[in-house]
């Protein structure tokens, strides 16, 4: 087996200790995601209208405006795209290909 093959059957092991809540030397990292994402607020520090905001970073429109509404939140991967868009709006759009 190569050195690689061996490597990732070591880290499987250690994962699967990990979970069964044995000692072993893990990094963990925990990522915090607000609550509440103001949709409204990072649109227009941006500058832009809703149907721009949405077509920029792959919303459908009536997302945007449901979420500004009151009408719906942004749950899971969209709030966490939301706050990055919010604190780092220029790496999104490299990532994007912008």
């Amino acid at each position: 087996m190569t050195k690689a093959g061996e490597r990732l059957i070591q880290s499987l092991e250690e994962a699967l200790a990990w979970t069964r809540g044995e000692p072993v030397a893990v990094k963990v990292h925990k990522v915090r995601v607000p609550v509440e994402v103001d949709v409204k607020a990072i649109r227009r520090s941006m500058k832009l209208t809703q149907r721009a905001f949405a077509d920029r970073f792959g919303f459908p429109v009536e997302t945007v405006s449901n979420w500004e509404r009151g009408h719906r939140r942004p749950e899971g991967a969209a709030r966490v795209l939301l706050t990055v868009i919010a604190r780092e709006p220029e790496a999104v759009l490299r990532a994007l290909g912008e």
